[in-house]
């Protein structure tokens, strides 16, 4: 990998569809040694459920709608401008609990976590009900403990 910059136009760039909404690739594994950057938008009523990493390091950083988390056992309603830092070992959810989208930009580091992503859009398509433990070994092979079920 040589040093570049990397710009994306607005419609440039990976974009995936994740619950019928966009997440759309800034940054990837390909790109930089340090960290992943995703442009998000979560659908009314989508949750992660509550999970952890054991390396992975995220950040968010609400830019539109409001988004209701739940980190480390506190419920945390994060508006635009809300910006959090997830270390590892820490238990969280990421959801949206309003009757309108939220739109994010979500960090991922160690890098790489755009394949979970890739991986989990082909797993939702091959079934309107995915397998759960399809979804559990996928969500394990990318660091992520799922601790409370997978809701949306």
């Amino acid at each position: 990998m040589s040093a570049k910059a990397i710009v994306r136009m607005p419609g440039e760039g990976k974009e995936l569809k994740l619950a019928g909404e966009p997440l759309r690739l800034l940054v990837v594994g390909g790109d930089t040694k340090h960290t992943s950057m995703f442009d998000w938008t979560l659908p009314s009523g989508f949750s992660t459920g509550l999970h952890v990493h054991r390396v992975q390091e995220e950040t968010f950083f609400v830019l539109e709608g409001e988004c209701e988390w739940h980190i480390d056992g506190r419920k945390i309603t994060a508006t635009p401008g809300t910006y959090v830092f997830i270390p590892p070992g820490v238990p969280h959810n990421i959801g949206n609990a309003s009757g309108k989208t939220a739109r994010m930009i979500m960090t991922v580091s160690p890098p790489g976590h755009e394949h979970y992503f890739e991986e989990l859009v082909k797993l939702v398509a091959q079934s309107n009900t995915p397998n759960p433990d399809a979804i559990a070994e996928l969500r394990e092979r990318y660091d992520t403990t799922q601790i409370s079920r997978l809701q949306k």
